[in-house]
């Protein structure tokens, strides 16, 4: 799936799934503008224990072209900043990958106000901040994608109430964002990853691990570049038809649900 000559946005790009999606593109020929609130990557608990270099340099030591531009995606005008990086330093915004997310779970007693309101922010209000302002770029291009990193969660809660209510509400924002972008030739599809072996498991304990893994119909947990081929098949000529859909990519985690 050549996306030779393509330039790509992805939100949370430092670490775990983002900086999956943002390698996969690149392998694929993209020129990928790396979106994070910081540059160096988390280490994890349980998952990518060990330190790695920021996710845009091993992009570019692998032969890629990529930038790092730190963005709060919750600040608008950082998100504009962010969108004229990356016309600025490659002319083009082909692909729009939101996936920036952050969750706090606990229960809706324990869960401050303000605690909510980011946490929304981020995963959801962001979302639409960057679909908004990317939209007169992506209408310039002859394969405008965008793609929102949702999750299972959208379709159940568990993980909390802020961050189950922002996902699923980022799965509706892609059906009413395919509608309007349709006639423009502008696709926006999201997927909504199971368990992907990534720092953001830190909260978990090695028995909820264990039995997310159970639960898994396939034997494994996902990978990062799991995610990362799902987001190259949408934003490929071979995914120019589908719009307004929400794949669940799982390892089959719902398929018993």
């Amino acid at each position: 799936m050549d996306l030779q000559g393509r330039v790509a946005i992805v939100t949370g790009a430092s670490s775990g799934i983002g900086r999956g999606i943002a390698h996969e593109l690149a392998r694929e020929g993209a020129r990928v503008v790396v979106a994070d609130i910081q540059e160096q990557p988390k280490v994890g608990k349980y998952h990518e224990t060990e330190p790695h270099p920021p996710t845009a340099q091993e992009i570019v030591a692998a032969g890629g072209e990529a930038v790092f531009q730190q963005t709060d995606v919750a600040d608008e005008e950082q998100v504009r900043a962010l969108l004229d990086r990356a016309s600025g330093e490659f002319g083009q915004l082909d692909v729009l990958i939101n996936n920036a997310g952050i969750s706090k779970v606990v229960d809706s007693q324990q869960l401050a106000v303000e605690d909510y309101d980011r946490i929304v922010a981020v995963n959801q209000r962001a979302a639409f901040i960057a679909t908004k302002f990317a939209v007169p770029l992506l209408r310039q291009s002859d394969a405008g994608r965008i793609v929102h990193i949702a999750s299972v969660h959208a379709y159940g809660g568990g993980a909390g109430a802020a961050y189950a209510a922002s996902k699923a509400a980022v799965v509706n924002l892609a059906r009413d964002t395919a509608l309007e972008l349709g006639p423009h030739g502008i696709t926006c599809n999201v997927i909504c990853p199971g368990y992907v072996e990534t720092p953001i498991q830190d909260y978990l304990s090695p028995a909820q691990v264990e039995a997310s893994r159970q639960r898994t119909a396939l034997p494994r947990l996902g990978l990062p570049r799991d995610i990362g081929r799902a987001v190259v098949f949408l934003a490929s000529d071979d995914a120019e038809w589908i719009t307004g859909a929400s794949l669940l990519v799982d390892g089959g985690f719902t398929a018993g649900t």
